[in-house]
C-alpha cells in the first residue's frame, strides 16, 4: 500500500481578492511539492496573472482563462488588448471563450426562465464557494482548448468576484466526459463566501 503525502487545506476567514497573494503562494508551493507543471488561473483583467508572473518559476505553464467577449458589455472584452499582449509576451496562453456552465443555457434561462443542468452543476459546486466552481470550470475549458495535457493533474485557481481565493489540484476531463473530472486536493478556500 502506497502512502500518500500529507496535505492540509488552508482556510481563509472570508472570500475575495484580499487572499490573492496567499492563494498564489500556496498554489506555487503545491506545484513544486507535487511536481505539477500546469497552472490554470481565472483572471478577468489580467491583474492576478501579472501578480503570479512575479512569483512563478520559469518552467510552469500558465493558462489565463478570462471572460468571454461580451460578458460585461456586448462586443467588449474586459481583458485589455495591451494586457493580453503583455501576458502572451511572457508565454502565457490566454483563453477567452464561453463559460462551461453557461453558454446558450444561460440565454435560455434569461429569456424564458427555468434552469438547465449545467447551471445546477454550477450551483452545486458553489456550495463549496464561487472560487471552487470557477477552478473546476476553467480547468475543463483549458483542457477542451488543448492548452493543458489530458490525463495530468493540474492546479486551478479561481476566486470570488475579483482576485483569487481558491486553489485546487484537479485532473479535468473533457466537457463531454465532465463527470470523469477528479478534484484531488483543495489547497485553499474561504470559509465564509
Amino acid at each position: 500500500m502506497t502512502k500518500s503525502p500529507p496535505f492540509v487545506t488552508f482556510y481563509f476567514n472570508r472570500a475575495g481578492s484580499v487572499n490573492t497573494a496567499t492563494t498564489l503562494k500556496l498554489a506555487l508551493t503545491s506545484a513544486t511539492n507535487l511536481k505539477i507543471r500546469h497552472l490554470i488561473v481565472a483572471s478577468t483583467t489580467g491583474r492576478t496573472i501579472l501578480q503570479l508572473l512575479k512569483m512563478a518559476p520559469p518552467k510552469i505553464n500558465i493558462v489565463c482563462v478570462t471572460h468571454q467577449s461580451g460578458f460585461a458589455r456586448p462586443g467588449k472584452s474586459e481583458l485589455s488588448a495591451s494586457t493580453e499582449k503583455q501576458l502572451r509576451a511572457h508565454g502565457i496562453s490566454v483563453l477567452r471563450t464561453t463559460h462551461l456552465f453557461a453558454g446558450v443555457n444561460r440565454a435560455l434561462r434569461l429569456k424564458f426562465g427555468g434552469v438547465a443542468p449545467p447551471e445546477i452543476i454550477a450551483h452545486t459546486y458553489r456550495t463549496l464557494g464561487e472560487g471552487l466552481k470557477v477552478a473546476v470550470e476553467i480547468s475543463v475549458m483549458a483542457l477542451d482548448a488543448g492548452l493543458i495535457p489530458y490525463g495530468n493533474d493540474v492546479i486551478s485557481i479561481g476566486g470570488t468576484s475579483r482576485g483569487a481565493d481558491t486553489a485546487i489540484v484537479i485532473q479535468p476531463a473533457h466537457s463531454h466526459q465532465f463527470f470523469e473530472t477528479r478534484i484531488k486536493q483543495i489547497i485553499c478556500k474561504p470559509l465564509l463566501f
